[in-house]
């Protein structure tokens, strides 16, 4: 099996695995000194949230909790009722890997569509709005969208302008599942409200763990036009969703961490880099096939079926459709070159030797 061991374990499963960025333990270590009022009633809290909002507008309304499941359910629950549907790809967070938290807290019936690519697009959204004012059926209410996608695809701001304009027509909103928000921003070349706020997005996810921290996520309502009202209850569903961090300065100290000297901006380009080194090299190999788009961190592939378990005592990841011999490769902030000569040392040892 993989060496799991303190010093020599590197991975290629998941950017969750990566450790956190030394900023953000030195942010942690400077904001453990002396008293602070709790549950947010802190000056860091503050600071961060209007550093925050710095990205995505100043009418933005900012929650942190402690992890993207909660940040969603907390989204969610302040778009909809229980009577309500919410529309996402079957390849979704908030369908694939929440164990129900989105309808055990909302209620809401998950409706899920096919996207081959990880993204919706309006003509893949318009079949399911129908019922609308029959109380036989549940109602449409929220489409979520994840920036990027569960392939490592982007949506780009014409994308996603018509997706926002399609939810407005049905009188629904727009939630951008953002735990790789800033691998997004990386991969377009764009400031976040650029294909946040600009384009209609009615609340927002921003990703913290799989960037660098060692815990937290915000949530951001940014529309505008929506902002105030969706935000009015998200103190009171963040706890009952059980996310309130008593004591927030430890949230909020990694996030002021994270947006200083734009690290956030800076860990995201890397990953991306690396993940963009990392698929030439296995383009190299005429028996792996790359199967998506590569425009974040996550490389997509089928090899060979006995290739597969010998790689992974190397270096851990995950089968992502084992029916195609396709895997998944994710590379994160502190991947470097030679992680990745080394991967590829083993891949083309491990393809020659099941050749």
């Amino acid at each position: 099996m993989q060496n799991t061991s303190h010093t020599t374990f590197k991975s290629f499963a998941s950017d969750n695995n990566a450790g956190a960025h030394p900023a953000v333990i030195a942010a942690l270590a400077n904001a453990n000194t002396g008293h602070a009022l709790a549950y947010g009633a802190d000056p860091l809290t503050q600071e961060a949230t209007e550093r925050i909002q710095s990205h995505f507008g100043e009418h933005s309304r900012v929650f942190f909790a402690f992890n993207g499941t909660g940040a969603n359910v907390i989204a969610l629950q302040a778009m909809t009722r229980p009577f309500h549907a919410i529309i996402c790809a079957e390849t979704a967070h908030v369908n694939a890997d929440e164990c129900g938290a989105p309808e055990k807290f909302t209620g809401c019936k998950l409706i899920t569509i096919a996207a081959p690519n990880g993204k919706l697009t309006p003509e893949l959204i318009q079949p399911h709005l129908y019922g609308f004012g029959d109380q036989h059926h549940s109602q449409p209410k929220v489409i979520v969208l994840t920036q990027s996608s569960e392939y490592g695809t982007v949506y780009s701001p014409e994308e996603l302008r018509a997706i926002t304009a399609l939810a407005r027509k049905h009188g629904m909103y727009v939630f951008m599942d953002g735990a790789r928000l800033s691998n997004a921003a990386a991969s377009l070349n764009l400031p976040i409200h650029a294909f946040t706020t600009d384009v209609g997005i009615d609340a927002v996810s921003f990703g913290g763990t799989k960037n660098g921290l060692m815990f937290g996520e915000a949530v951001v309502f940014c529309n505008p036009d929506t902002a105030s009202q969706l935000a009015s209850d998200a103190p009171f569903l963040r706890k009952q969703s059980m996310q309130l961090c008593s004591k927030m300065r430890f949230a909020a100290a990694q996030f002021l961490a994270l947006l200083e000297e734009d690290l956030w901006l800076k860990n995201a380009s890397h990953a991306n880099s690396m993940a963009q080194r990392l698929a030439e090299g296995v383009g190299a190999f005429s028996q792996v096939r790359i199967t998506q788009r590569v425009q974040a961190n996550a490389i997509f592939a089928t090899l060979p079926h006995d290739c597969i378990a010998p790689l992974q005592e190397q270096y851990f990841f995950y089968v992502w459709n084992e029916a195609k011999n396709e895997v998944r490769w994710m590379t994160a902030f502190d991947t470097t070159e030679e992680d990745i000569e080394n991967f590829l040392a083993a891949l083309r040892g491990v393809l020659a030797h099941h050749a």
